[in-house]
């Protein structure tokens, strides 16, 4: 199964959430705020399981937020992929051949721009537009990056992942287990 293939891809923030997840037939998740030394053990349940684990690297406790704690990651833990705002972070992903995902925050029009030099700078493999609940930009950044959108943050519904869907992103990161389950057999 392609990551692209799932239109819900579950984000954990809780361990009773990677528990759910561990129990889902959902093959992609994100991993978010987990301490650096709970890494080992989750990998290790995740493998058994047979999960692919992205990290947004950002989120993780105890670990540098910058290229050195990527290629900390894409060493000891090979993750399917790497979630960051930071540029460097991306460049070491796409070096560690991960699929790296450039996480942008779309504020305002300024913001946008700034992202765009940003991924064109980081050539990343995909994008990740927060917040997702913004059909028209997800549109627009997908036109003219060319490249699969992730839409997440303030997708709260069914139509909001529909609506989302629609305007061209292949997939929404959240971490609603309501949405997880209403899409878990799609």
């Amino acid at each position: 199964m392609d990551i692209h293939c799932q239109k819900i891809i579950p984000a954990m923030k809780t361990m009773k959430d990677f528990e759910k997840f561990l129990n889902s037939r959902y093959m992609y998740g994100v991993l978010l705020e987990i301490h650096i030394s709970q890494l080992k053990s989750v990998f290790h349940y995740a493998g058994q399981h047979g999960k692919k684990l992205i990290v947004h690297v950002d989120l993780i406790q105890g670990l540098s937020h910058d290229e050195h704690g990527a290629e900390y990651l894409c060493q000891e833990f090979r993750p399917h992929g790497l979630i960051s705002t930071r540029g460097n972070v991306i460049i070491k992903a796409k070096q560690k051949k991960v699929l790296a995902i450039q996480r942008v925050f779309l504020l305002d029009s300024h913001a946008l721009e700034k992202s765009y030099q940003l991924i064109e700078k980081t050539e990343p493999d995909c994008i990740e537009v927060i917040p997702g609940a913004m059909p028209h930009i997800i549109r627009e950044v997908k036109e003219r990056t060319n490249k699969p959108i992730y839409a997440g943050g303030f997708i709260r519904t069914v139509d909001d992942v529909e609506r989302a869907l629609e305007a061209g992103a292949v997939s929404v990161t959240t971490s609603n287990k309501d949405l997880w389950k209403h899409y878990e057999g799609h």
